[in-house]
């Protein structure tokens, strides 16, 4: 019964579990101020535990694309068993909180649970919906974003309560999108075998010009993208404490400045199809560059002006990932599509590694100026897509 009426909407039930599940993966950001009043953590501390996520997914997102694990277990029964270890370990840095080493280790394996939460929910789109995949994507992306900002939500919903309950609310949250995904199930436009090849067939789709092209600036884009969502907190503190503001709304404008990206990517998504992914992607890129290099230069303006900007940032840093993705999809060779796509994650997310330790490890000495490591990354990426065509519709 609770099947064939989630069947009826596919493809909202697979947005709300992404939405539900992702929430696990700034759920330590979204109480960092906390941690660093009651636990005593340094900015450099939390973003040791945002790369320890990162380089779970990582190694979960590799594993993923070489062993052929996605194809071979069925999709729904993969997500629901990641997402339901994902909210027990991610509950469980509530007791390994005051211990750096252990909170790191569960931490990356909260994000290698992450890898069988994201990309699936994008093989269960395909499954339900192929011939909406293409819009689907970029409601993907904007979800993750939105899922990505929630525990600041989650924070500022339970500000009078201890820093404990927004990571229990993530992790209950998760649960729930393991049923939704389980009772589910697969949809019927699936492929029944796995595709041959050796583990590393899809490094085959870097020979192809406009693949590569599009690749190397989703992986300039990555390299922008987490560094600056960990360091939002930080930004947004910065400047409320300037406007002598309540230190509870750094929680709720961290969310609206992350969560801002959900309709940017639903908007690029509908301009790629009049202007083309490509010239929709080097718009974001050009936009947020510019934001790396001028946000520090402009740090003795008014709050009020640097928080517009943030919230003009938090828009653009997302608005390309969908298209990127759309670009590779077209040109990535059909019968690899799926390990392409994993192989290309898996790259763009170890770039986010170096960035987040660069950025957080400097902030302390350096404030502002530490932007200006994330500049290189959309450099890059236009420099890269000079390579790409400008006609693709997504």
């Amino acid at each position: 019964m609770l099947h064939s009426q989630l069947a009826r909407f596919p493809l909202t039930t697979i947005v709300i579990a992404q939405f539900f599940g992702t929430s696990l993966w700034f759920s330590v950001n979204g109480v960092g101020q906390a941690l660093q009043q009651t636990v005593g953590l340094s900015a450099s501390n939390l973003g040791l535990l945002t790369i320890a996520v990162q380089a779970g997914f990582i190694t979960g997102t590799l594993t993923v694309a070489t062993t052929g694990l996605a194809d071979r277990v069925r999709a729904s029964y993969l997500f629901a068993g990641s997402a339901v270890a994902g909210a027990v370990f991610n509950v469980a840095f509530i007791l390994a909180a005051d211990h750096l080493a252990a909170g790191a280790l569960l931490r990356f394996l909260t994000g290698l649970c992450l890898a069988g939460i994201y990309p699936l929910g994008m093989k269960l789109v395909v499954s339900w919906t192929p011939r909406q995949s293409g819009a689907a994507l970029g409601w993907l992306v904007g979800i993750l974003t939105l899922g990505t900002a929630s525990p600041h939500l989650l924070r500022g919903l339970t500000l009078s309560l201890p820093w404990q309950w927004p990571l229990a609310l993530a992790s209950a949250l998760t649960l729930i999108a393991a049923a939704l995904v389980y009772l589910l199930g697969v949809g019927p436009h699936l492929p029944q075998t796995p595709p041959a090849g050796p583990p590393w067939a899809e490094a085959r789709a870097f020979k192809q010009r406009q693949f590569r092209a599009a690749a190397l600036g989703y992986f300039g884009h990555y390299w922008e993208l987490y560094a600056f969502w960990a360091l939002v907190p930080l930004l947004v503190a910065r400047e409320l404490t300037r406007l002598d503001a309540s230190p509870g709304g750094v929680a709720w404008l961290s969310f609206v400045v992350m969560a801002v990206g959900t309709p940017g990517c639903v908007l690029a998504g509908k301009a790629s199809r009049r202007y083309g992914s490509a010239a929709v992607a080097r718009a974001a890129l050009a936009t947020s560059g510019a934001l790396c290099l001028l946000y520090p230069l402009l740090g003795s303006s008014s709050p009020l002006v640097l928080i517009a900007l943030l919230l003009v940032w938090g828009i653009s840093v997302i608005a390309d990932s969908a298209q990127f993705s759309a670009l590779a999809s077209t040109h990535a060779p059909p019968a690899r599509l799926g390990a392409a796509l994993a192989g290309m994650n898996a790259i763009g997310f170890a770039l986010t590694i170096p960035a987040i330790a660069l950025v957080t490890t400097l902030w302390a000495d350096h404030g502002l100026a530490v932007l200006w490591w994330l500049l290189p990354g959309p450099m890059f990426g236009l420099i890269a897509m000079r390579q790409a065509g400008g006609g693709d519709k997504a």
